[in-house]
């Protein structure tokens, strides 16, 4: 049976939850428990959250409908790919009229080696996260794909020495 291509959400902010509609404690939970381990089977989750696996499983949905939880995403070892080097490459815009950052925003999250795209404040426009192979690559990835952007004003490039991704969720470290 052949798979249907994921729906992938366009380029932007991503939905906000629909305003008046506050999450409660079961929700709260289950989300905090989904990001401890987004693999564990509904009926794990319901016993975590102390809900019936019918409840969770309707208050999951409803989270995703509503747009809460936008998804469960695998921790993947970039190193273990081929791609050890990990940096943030901090760029200011030349132009900051909204077709410029438009332009910006859908064109970098497609280009080799950017793991995520950071819009930030301050002297920065954005943060690429990449992953490459050594630092050469990260040289060329620089030279070829930032600095030869006309759009791009300046470009500051930091390694990535260690990750450790947080186990929970924000407001909840009980």
């Amino acid at each position: 049976m052949p798979t249907r291509p994921k729906e992938r959400r366009p380029p932007g902010p991503p939905p906000r939850p629909r305003p008046g509609e506050a999450l409660d404690e079961v929700d709260l939970a289950i989300l905090a428990e989904l990001v401890r381990d987004g693999r564990q089977p509904n009926n794990a989750l319901a016993a975590a959250v102390g809900v019936a696996p019918s409840t969770c499983l309707v208050r999951t949905r409803a989270l995703r409908e509503r747009g809460v939880l936008r998804g469960i995403h695998a921790d993947v070892d970039l190193a273990a790919l081929g791609r050890p080097v990990l940096a943030m490459v901090a760029v200011r815009l030349a132009a900051h009229t909204r077709a410029a950052i438009d332009r910006f925003r859908s064109a970098a999250p497609r280009l080799p080696g950017v793991v995520a795209v950071y819009h930030v404040s301050g002297a920065t426009d954005y943060v690429l996260h990449v992953a490459v192979p050594d630092a050469a690559a990260l040289r060329d990835f620089v030279l070829d794909h930032v600095t030869s952007n006309p759009a791009v004003a300046h470009a500051e490039t930091s390694l990535i020495f260690e990750h450790v991704r947080g186990d929970r969720l924000p407001g909840l470290e009980a």
